[in-house]
């Protein structure tokens, strides 16, 4: 980065200080001048520089990779000779400090989206029952999202099924920064599951008041930015989690993902009449497994049946009495489900087959639809003229 720096001279602070404003905290994704992160800056006479950064935790995962950007980007700077980077941890008063910041002022316990100035749109992916794939499409449609210039987010709700770590390749641990806990990434989505919390493959035997503490921390606790699409990967049914979700995210569309079985259809029917119950929108109806194609022909064997996701559209239409469209039917491709055992989504590896190029257009309708201020208080009051 170039500088006024007379040639031969030292750089000066500033122009030092500029070059760290370009360094983002790998999990904030905000610069480290900005969350008080820059401990000291020393420039010796020979251009040699010295910083002191605070990590958060002393544990911090991404200390290495800090050190890096903040040595490149020091090093960009005209004058500078050699750059050390030393580390230090905040302090509890630090700390709490950053936390209140990344709050904007607001209590801890607070979910975000559910505030009436919320612009992150949220899906609640839904099914009666499991095998449906729920799980694949809800990882599918954030990798897609994320892919299209999206900030998006994944809450694995499926407390004692949880798999979307695997399925979207997050071998990352949270970071806890005082009750504020930063999710780790993978493939461009931020994302959260109760696995990254228990040892190995510990089964989680919990009765429905911890499930809902879980999801109350994963919504509020975890620092998740300014999002444009939340999924929450919910458990099969009706159950306790959809409950809490109604009660702490009430805003949250519903997104039901069936068979063309007419047996799952009935029960993916149910799944989303909860609506009614919650007063929640349902967004739409996905198929999944909607066909094999023949390998020798162009022809579709309808494995499992046909008709499904249409027959509980029509049933959820009539029940809410609310136009519930089938958003898309994605056939049956080896490839999505190998893309869920090594961690890469199939609307990445494989974007053009016939499994990733539906699943890539249900994410561009949900994806697309805007961000809008209806039902919003603006905070303007009309003054009368006279």
């Amino acid at each position: 980065m170039a500088t006024d720096t007379p040639a031969g001279s030292a750089p000066g602070e500033d122009a030092i200080r500029a070059a760290l404003a370009t360094v983002n905290d790998p999990e904030i994704h905000r610069p480290i001048t900005e969350l008080g992160m820059v401990k000291s800056v020393e420039i010796a006479a020979d251009g040699a520089v010295a910083v002191a950064v605070y990590l958060t935790v002393s544990g911090c995962p991404m200390r290495e990779t800090i050190t890096t950007n903040v040595r490149n980007a020091v090093a960009g700077v005209e004058g500078v000779t050699g750059v050390t980077v030393e580390l230090d941890v905040m302090s509890d008063e630090q700390r709490k400090e950053l936390a209140a910041a990344l709050r904007g002022g607001q209590a801890e316990r607070e979910v975000p989206f559910a505030r009436p100035g919320s612009l992150t749109r949220v899906y609640a992916v839904a099914s009666g029952k499991g095998g449906v794939g729920k799980s694949s499409v809800t990882v599918n449609l954030a990798a897609a999202m994320a892919a299209d210039g999206l900030k998006v987010g994944v809450v694995d709700a499926d407390i004692y099924g949880h798999s979307v770590p695997r399925m979207l390749g997050a071998d990352g641990k949270p970071t806890q920064v005082e009750n504020m806990i930063m999710p780790p990434s993978a493939n461009g989505v931020k994302v959260i599951s109760i696995g990254m919390f228990t040892p190995g493959n510990a089964p989680v035997v919990w009765r429905g008041p911890m499930l809902h503490r879980a999801l109350q921390q994963f919504l509020a606790d975890v620092y998740w930015g300014d999002l444009d699409v939340l999924l929450l990967d919910l458990p099969p049914g009706t159950g306790d989690i959809a409950i809490s979700v109604a009660q702490l995210v009430p805003n949250a569309e519903i997104l039901v993902v069936t068979t063309p079985q007419q047996a799952a259809a009935e029960v993916a029917e149910r799944a989303g009449s909860i609506a009614v119950q919650t007063h929640q929108k349902i967004v739409g109806v996905v198929e999944n497994m909607a066909g094999l194609p023949c390998p020798h022909c162009d022809e579709m064997v309808d494995v499992f049946g046909s008709g499904g996701g249409q027959k509980v559209a029509d049933g959820l239409t009539r029940t809410t009495g609310a136009t519930v469209p089938v958003l898309g039917s994605i056939p049956i491709d080896v490839r999505l489900r190998e893309g869920g055992d090594d961690g890469r989504p199939v609307v990445l590896s494989d974007p053009d087959s016939p499994a990733g190029s539906a699943l890539r257009a249900i994410a561009g309708k949900l994806g697309g639809r805007q961000r809008g201020l209806s039902g919003m208080s603006l905070g303007i009051t009309p003054r009368n003229k006279f």
